[in-house]
C-alpha cells in the first residue's frame, strides 16, 4: 500500500510539473501573473502600460518610476563631526527607503562632478517621490538638493 501511494505521489508530481511547464511555455502563466501585475499596480495609482515582446512573446509591463538626481547643495558650512553624522543619517535614510520598497537602488556616482548621486523611487507619484527625497537628512540640511524625472522602465527586469 505505502509503495502504491509514492508511486501515485511521484506520478501526480510529474504530471503537475509536466503541466505547469506546458502553460509557461505557451505563455499562459505568463500572462495570468503579467494580468495580476498590472491589475495590482494600476488599483495602487502606478502609471503602466504594457505590450508583448515580439521575440520572447512575453507581456511586458512598462512603469513610471522617479529618478532624484542627488546635487551639491548651497550649503556646505558643516563641520567634519556634522558632515560624518549627516553621511551615517543619509545612508540610515537610503537604506529604510529601500526596505520600506519606495525606493529600488541609489548609489554615488565616481566622479567628483554637481550631481553627487541618485536613488531610483518605486512610487506612484511625483509628489511622493519628491517628499521622500526631501526628506533626506543631507537634503534637509542643505548639502544635497534634489532634481527630480519621470523615466519608464520595464517592471521586473534588473541591472546587468
Amino acid at each position: 500500500m505505502k509503495k502504491t501511494l509514492l508511486f501515485l505521489l511521484i506520478i501526480l508530481s510529474a504530471c503537475k510539473t509536466e503541466t505547469k511547464e506546458v502553460l509557461v511555455e505557451e505563455g499562459i502563466v505568463n500572462q495570468q501573473s503579467s494580468k495580476k501585475t498590472l491589475e495590482d499596480l494600476k488599483t495602487n495609482h502606478f502609471e503602466v502600460f504594457d505590450y508583448v515582446d515580439e521575440k520572447t512573446k512575453d507581456t511586458v509591463i512598462m512603469q513610471k518610476y522617479f529618478i532624484a538626481f542627488l546635487k551639491s547643495g548651497a550649503n556646505t558650512s558643516q563641520n567634519k563631526e556634522e558632515t560624518e553624522k549627516l553621511q551615517k543619517e543619509h545612508l540610515a535614510h537610503l537604506g529604510k527607503m529601500y526596505d520600506l520598497g519606495y525606493a529600488d537602488i541609489s548609489g554615488p556616482f565616481g566622479d567628483d562632478g554637481a550631481i553627487r548621486g541618485i536613488t531610483i523611487y518605486n512610487v506612484p507619484t511625483l509628489k511622493m517621490a519628491d517628499s521622500l527625497a526631501n526628506s533626506d537628512p543631507m537634503v534637509k540640511a542643505g548639502r544635497l538638493e534634489i532634481e527630480i524625472h519621470s523615466w519608464w522602465a520595464a517592471k521586473g527586469y534588473g541591472l546587468r
